[in-house]
């Protein structure tokens, strides 16, 4: 695995993070599925709170089924998975899945209710929460992705980005302790992934964005892993891992014609 050093503000590198207890830990994590195919060969990864980071890899690296160990959609075949020291399984499920909080690429696979409200509530309600407490955590959820004024319409009368949004919003409705977000770029025009970004730039939580999107990783996450044939390659500042051409065509991933993540980054921080 290459393990690149960062000088890139605000992102520590994977040989000097602190010894404290990371948010999401998977340790020699392996899955085959049921025909045989091996989908993850040992993977270890840690992620702190509140870091952003960028997961990458080319299609069938792993990366689905990665994610859906992280919240007990999947059960480990060899290796660990903790949130918050917890470790995932069959006891642990409802309190697992309320801190990892998936937002899936198609936010139609999240909204089923008549309103936005109810989507938002749906979570939290199952939780028993009920009066004041449960509408305090509705409008706090909305106003956390600018939804506030939409409460009360059908989620399908919305845009495709609006609905991302009010994904979000179910999400955050359970104060997770990590965001994990699949491709939460796909599909937007540029104003509602502008959008999307400075939301989810504001946002108090740790972030595990998979991405294809190579710019929007750049923006978002100071770190980056990436993933190919079920193992952990690369995990270092998300700018280093997109700088490295050779390590890029190694695991085929590609960046927009003329995008130069050095000089990108360093408008981004300017």
């Amino acid at each position: 695995m290459v393990d690149l050093v960062t000088t890139t503000p605000g992102a520590t590198p994977p040989a000097t993070r602190p010894a404290a207890q990371p948010v999401l830990a998977v340790s020699g994590l392996a899955y085959a599925y049921p025909d045989g195919h091996q989908a993850l060969y040992g993977v270890d990864l840690a992620v702190y709170a509140g870091e952003r980071v960028a997961m990458l890899g080319p299609n069938g690296a792993g990366k689905t089924t990665l994610v859906h160990h992280l919240n007990g959609i999947l059960e480990a075949g060899r290796g660990t998975v903790h949130v918050d020291g917890l470790l995932v399984g069959k006891p642990t499920l409802t309190e697992v899945r309320r801190r990892v909080g998936v937002v899936f690429q198609d936010p139609d696979d999240q909204l089923f209710m008549p309103t936005v409200r109810d989507d938002v509530a749906f979570g939290p309600a199952n939780l028993g929460l009920r009066g004041v407490e449960l509408t305090a955590r509705v409008e706090e959820a909305l106003a956390a992705v600018g939804m506030g004024d939409h409460a009360d319409r059908p989620p399908h009368h919305l845009s495709f980005g609006q609905r991302r949004r009010v994904a979000v919003a179910t999400v955050l409705a359970m104060r997770p302790s990590v965001l994990v977000l699949d491709e939460p770029s796909s599909n937007l025009d540029p104003a509602s992934r502008r959008e999307l970004a400075e939301i989810l730039t504001g946002l108090d939580v740790t972030v595990l964005m998979v991405t294809h999107d190579l710019p929007y990783a750049l923006q978002l996450c100071d770190r980056a892993v990436i993933l190919d044939e079920g193992t952990i390659v690369a995990d270092g500042a998300t700018v280093d891992l997109l700088a490295d051409a050779d390590l890029m065509a190694a695991h085929r991933l590609e960046l927009p014609f003329g995008f130069d993540p050095v000089r990108a980054n360093v408008a981004r921080a300017g």
